[in-house]
C-alpha cells in the first residue's frame, strides 16, 4: 500500500501548483484502482491549513472548496485513513531519533510513524526529507 503526501494532494487541487497534471493523474488513478492506498490523518488537516493560506494562495481555496475535495477523495472505497493507534507514540519517538527530526521535519516524523504503524512502506511525495525515514520508500511522481 502506498501512502499520499500533502503536497501530492496539494499540487492535485491547485491548477497553478507545479506538477498539477501529475499529480491529479495520480491520485485519480488510486482513488478509482482497486489497490489500496493510505492518507495519513495529519495530512488532511495539513492540506485544508495549505490551500486556504492567503500567503500561500492567490486567491486560497475556500473551506468547502478544500473539504469538498477532501470528502470526494474520502469517497474511494480504496482508501484508507492512518490513524494513530496504541504504538504510535513510540513509533514517532524512534522516527524521531532515526532522523534527528528536529524543527518541520518532526511533523514527517509523524507521518512516517503512522505509515509504520499500519504497514505501509512507500510515500508519494514531492518532499526529499521522508529519505530519513529509512521506514518509507520514497516514490516521486512519474
Amino acid at each position: 500500500m502506498i501512502a499520499i503526501d500533502t503536497n501530492i494532494l496539494v499540487c492535485a487541487h491547485r491548477e497553478e501548483a507545479p506538477f498539477h497534471e501529475a499529480a491529479l493523474r495520480r491520485v485519480r488513478d488510486l482513488a478509482e484502482g482497486r489497490p489500496r492506498w493510505a492518507i495519513p490523518l495529519f495530512c488532511l488537516g495539513e492540506f485544508v491549513r495549505v490551500v486556504t493560506h492567503p500567503r500561500l494562495f492567490d486567491p486560497p481555496s475556500t473551506l468547502e472548496q478544500a473539504l469538498g475535495a477532501l470528502e470526494a477523495l474520502l469517497q474511494s472505497p480504496s482508501l484508507r485513513v492512518l490513524m494513530p493507534g496504541d504504538d504510535f507514540i513510540t513509533l514517532f519517538a524512534d522516527c524521531v531519533r532515526q532522523a534527528d527530526a528536529r524543527g518541520n521535519l518532526a511533523f514527517d516524523a509523524l507521518i512516517a510513524a503512522l505509515c509504520l504503524e499500519h504497514g505501509v512502506g512507500e510515500i508519494l511525495t514531492l518532499d526529499r526529507d521522508f529519505s530519513r525515514f529509512p521506514v518509507l520508500q520514497v516514490q516521486n511522481l512519474d
